[in-house]
């Protein structure tokens, strides 16, 4: 009787704990038809790999070129080294589940996606801030930018991005970890994203659902606007000037507002627009976590003659002609044996 009496006097407690029996998620992905996951699995990992050799292209060009030593291109390194991670957070997973059947993720790895997803998206938000701020200092104070733009400052401005997005994302993860999970578990999409993983709680969460939209919202729109701001100012004072140094600062420019405008796009319409459908979103994720990353190589080098001389010497020194060849041949010659 005693323990009959103890179950029932605690049977809210029991219930509660049962109910959180969801120990993986199901990944619905892009498309259920088989011969379109084929075509998507080839598409995709060409461009996973274009992203991430793109990105380490840039990092590698920067550190062993002396005349990229420079605030502008250290940030900029950064910013190749968090795409690197931004591409890769959930892309290679997405890739082998285009040839598998069943997509399942663990709890713990679902839960990992999501803190790393945002982890890397608030420290680029940050990062990309402290760009418009070096672009600022190097164009409407340029007498004053080595002072300025000292190797400190510019390590400071490095570590306060990760810290935020850190912050950012240990924020959101609280608000899901605890959440009962006891039945649904399909998230339709290639990874776990917050939005769509706290729909599947088996409680009400429109309060969660309102945090995390205020959470992600005042980060993405507050940095939108510094850099609305910051831009705006620099635009002004470019176009009053008309020197040739000028000219270089306006192409740079051009690169770092269309970065800008890719990325906070995405952000602005996954997480805070209340209109957006499922089918957008996924778009739009694949657009965020894909092709941003290979987005910012094309556009930083193509539109710089500085980071192109430097690759070319880069290319010169570590490959020389006829090495290409050589490497290709000893290549499939290890695949034929």
């Amino acid at each position: 009787k005693y323990v009959m009496l103890t179950k029932i006097a605690f049977s809210p407690i029991f219930e509660e704990h049962n109910k959180s029996v969801v120990t993986e998620f199901i990944l619905l992905g892009l498309s259920s038809s088989q011969e379109l996951q084929l075509v998507l699995f080839i598409v995709f990992s060409v461009f996973y790999g274009a992203a991430v050799l793109g990105n380490i292209l840039i990092i590698l060009t920067v550190i062993t070129d002396s005349r990229l030593h420079s605030p502008m291109y250290f940030l900029l390194s950064n910013l190749s080294f968090i795409d690197v991670c931004q591409a890769t957070f959930a892309t290679p997973k997405m890739i082998a589940d285009f040839l598998s059947e069943r997509k399942t993720i663990t709890f713990q790895g679902c839960m990992s996606q999501i803190f790393f997803l945002h982890v890397f998206g608030g420290s680029e938000m940050v990062l990309l801030v402290a760009m418009a701020y070096d672009r600022y200092i190097a164009i409407c104070r340029p007498l004053h930018y080595l002072a300025i733009m000292s190797r400190r400052v510019c390590t400071v401005l490095v570590v306060v991005s990760w810290a935020i997005g850190i912050l950012h994302s240990a924020s959101h993860l609280a608000f899901t970890v605890d959440l009962p999970f006891c039945g649904p578990n399909k998230v339709d999409s290639f990874f776990c994203d917050l939005p769509l993983v706290t729909k599947l709680a088996c409680r009400d969460t429109y309060v969660i659902s309102l945090l995390i939209v205020a959470d992600s919202g005042f980060l993405s729109l507050s940095s939108f606007l510094l850099l609305v701001v910051s831009y705006t100012v620099i635009l002004i004072t470019v176009r009053s000037r008309s020197s040739a140094s000028m000219a270089k600062a306006r192409s740079t420019l051009t690169a770092h507002i269309t970065v800008v405008i890719l990325f906070f796009g995405p952000c602005i319409f996954i997480y805070v627009w209340p209109f957006s459908s499922y089918s957008v979103d996924k778009v739009l994720a694949v657009f965020y976590t894909i092709f941003t990353p290979i987005l910012n190589p094309v556009i930083y080098t193509l539109r710089n003659k500085e980071v192109k001389a430097a690759m070319s010497k880069l290319k010169s020194r570590y490959l020389k002609p006829g090495q290409f060849s050589v490497v290709i041949r000893n290549a499939l010659f290890l695949q034929s044996k």
